[in-house]
């Protein structure tokens, strides 16, 4: 993700995530949007239910928020805050391949879940916890369908986050 790039030589979004956002960051959002619809469909075709309904829902959730971000052409600040935490999945997606690969008594995996926990605490866990002080403290500032949306994306992405985040947890380290 382009994210930190954009917040970095585009400070004044930090001020403003609602309705600043540089050149090319709507077009970053829309084409995540396509991803999270893309994959979503991947999902419904190619595996169980019961193995991928966490993720359908997540994908649900964000292709909603950006969905409206993108119509809306408000709040992509916010949406490029978001995509900070797709960071994370770097890690996560190799965690899969190696064990897909049964590498699991790796060298390789193992520094691949030190990052990957690393990076999900900074990238996941911290930014979906700055998310929703921003959301909180300009509640005023946001009309109240959008403010209930993002609450409701917020409360719903936070908990699923903490639950991945134990279960990696136990899975790579409290075997």
């Amino acid at each position: 993700s382009l994210s930190p790039c954009r917040f970095y030589l585009h400070p004044e979004m930090s001020n403003d995530l609602v309705g600043t956002h540089p050149p090319g960051a709507h077009s970053l959002v829309a084409v995540s949007v396509g991803y999270f619809i893309e994959d979503f469909v991947d999902m419904l075709c190619n595996q169980k239910l019961h193995q991928s309904w966490e993720l359908l829902f997540h994908h649900s959730v964000v292709i909603i928020c950006f969905g409206i971000a993108v119509l809306l052409h408000q709040y992509v600040g916010f949406a490029l805050v978001a995509l900070l935490v797709e960071i994370n999945s770097i890690f996560l997606h190799l965690r899969q391949i190696l064990l897909m690969a049964n590498l699991v008594h790796t060298t390789c995996y193992r520094l691949n879940s030190l990052i990957n926990l690393g990076t999900y605490v900074v990238f996941r866990i911290a930014t979906l916890a700055w998310m929703t002080r921003w959301l909180f403290l300009n509640r005023h500032n946001v009309p109240p369908a959008t403010y209930a949306v993002g609450t409701a994306g917020m409360a719903i992405m936070t908990p699923m986050n903490v639950v991945l985040f134990y279960r990696l947890l136990r899975s790579d380290f409290l075997k």
